[in-house]
C-alpha cells in the first residue's frame, strides 16, 4: 500500500504501546488460536468470516477479556506476513510499446500471521501488480494462464478495442489452462482503474484475481500529492482484505505533517464497503477516473463494487488515526479489530 521505513518497534512507540509488551491472558491466547483455525481460514466465504469474527458475546467473554483481546491485536500491528501485493510492475520495452507480462497462478497467500489460504493470483501476489503508464502510451499485456480452469482479463473502464474487453464468449474466448492471450491498445483514459477476471468472476476475483491500473494524464495534472497510494478492497475466500491482507497484517499509511496524500480507493469485491477515516477529512477529486468539477469533502466514502474514488488528504493533524470499513462486521468484534482496518499516521 505504501513504501516506508517505519519499523514495527517505532510504530508501536508512535501508537504509545511498548514494543516488548506480553500477550494477554493464556485463556485469551487460546481463544485467538481457536479462532484462527476456524474453517474460513482454510478458504471460507466472506459471510463465514463475518460470522466467525463477530462470534462471541459479553456472556462468553468477560468485559476484561474483551478489553485484553482488543489490546492484544493492536499490539500485533503491523504484523509481518509473507507476500505483498500492488507493487509496481516494470514493463519491458519493445520499440515504442510498453509490455506487461502477467501469469495467473495459485499460491498459498498469508492474509494474517500464520493463516495461509489458497489464492488465485497475477504474478503470485494479491492484489496483482500495479500497472502504470501514461495517456498516449502504446501498451501490450501478455497474460498466461497456469490455473486449473479457464480465465480472462478485463481492463475495468479502460477504453480498448472491443476485441480486448475480456468478457468470455461476448468479446473473447476464454484463456484455457496453459494458454496465453495478448492485449494491445493505446492508453486514452487517464485516471485510476482496475483489472480483473471476467470468467467465473464471483470465484476468481474474490480469490485474488484483481489488480490496479494508473493511467497518468499526458498534461501532468495532479493535486500536489507527495504520496500516491493505491488501496484495493476485496471480500470472499480470503476474507475482508485491504491490499490482500487482514488486520493486524494491513499496512499503515505514514506521512509527515504537511504532506498531501492521494488515496486511490477501489472496491474489487462483491460487497459495499463504506470507508471511514478518523481525524483527517478527505477531498474527493475523481470518481471512476473522471475528475470532478466540484470536489467535495467527507470522512466516509461509500465504495460500491466496481467503484474507484481518488481522495486527497492533507496530513495536518498529528496522531494515529483509524481508517476502516464502517460495516462493523468487517472491522471489529469482541475479539478486537480485524480484517478491513488500518491506520493513517501523521508524524510531527
Amino acid at each position: 500500500m505504501v513504501s516506508h521505513k517505519t519499523t514495527r518497534r517505532n510504530l508501536l512507540k508512535t501508537v504509545g504501546i511498548a514494543a516488548g509488551a506480553g500477550l494477554a491472558a493464556s485463556y485469551l491466547g487460546a481463544c485467538a488460536r481457536k479462532e484462527d483455525t476456524k474453517p474460513a481460514a482454510a478458504g471460507g466465504t466472506a459471510q463465514e468470516m463475518a460470522s466467525q469474527q463477530s462470534s462471541g458475546t459479553s456472556g462468553e467473554l468477560t468485559p476484561d477479556l474483551i478489553d485484553k483481546a482488543h489490546e492484544t491485536v493492536v499490539k500485533q500491528f503491523p504484523a509481518k506476513t509473507e507476500g505483498e501485493g500492488c507493487l509496481p510492475l516494470e514493463p519491458k520495452i519493445d520499440g515504442d510499446v510498453k509490455v506487461f507480462e502477467l501469469t495467473c497462478k495459485e499460491v498459498d497467500w498469508e492474509v494474517k500471521p500464520g493463516i495461509k489460504i489458497k489464492a488465485w493470483t497475477y504474478n503470485g501476489t494479491v492484489p496483482g501488480p500495479l500497472l502504470r503508464f501514461k495517456e498516449g502510451d502504446k501498451v501490450r499485456i501478455v497474460i498466461k494462464n497456469e490455473l486449473p480452469e479457464s480465465t480472462s482479463l478485463h481492463l475495468h473502464d479502460l477504453r480498448v478495442p472491443n476485441k480486448f474487453d475480456g468478457v468470455t464468449y461476448v468479446t473473447n474466448p476464454p484463456i484455457k489452462p496453459g494458454e496465453t492471450q495478448v492485449y494491445e491498445f493505446v492508453a486514452t483514459a487517464p485516471g485510476s482503474h482496475m483489472y480483473h477476471s471476467h470468467h467465473n468472476a464471483y470465484e476468481q476475483i474474490t480469490r485474488g484475481l484483481a489488480g490496479g491500473i494508473i493511467v497518468d494524464p499526458k498534461d501532468g495534472r495532479n493535486y500536489g500529492e507527495t504520496q500516491d497510494i493505491m488501496i484495493l478492497l476485496n471480500d470472499g475466500a480470503l476474507g475482508y482484505t485491504i491490499n490482500g491482507k487482514q488486520f493486524p497484517a494491513t499496512k499503515p499509511i505514514v506521512a509527515k505533517k504537511g504532506e498531501i496524500v492521494r488515496l486511490r480507493l477501489m472496491n474489487t469485491g462483491q460487497l459495499y464497503h463504506p470507508f471511514h477515516l478518523h481525524g483527517l477529512p478527505m477531498k474527493i477529486v475523481e470518481i471512476d477516473g473522471f475528475p470532478l468539477a466540484n470536489p467535495w469533502m467527507c470522512d466516509t466514502i461509500s465504495l460500491n463494487p466496481g467503484n474507484r474514488y481518488d481522495a486527497i488528504v492533507k496530513a495536518d493533524n498529528p496522531g494515529v488515526w483509524a481508517f476502516h470499513c464502517h460495516v462493523l462486521t468487517h472491522a471489529e468484534s469482541p475479539q478486537g479489530m480485524h480484517s478491513m482496518v488500518t491506520v493513517f499516521i501523521v508524524q510531527e
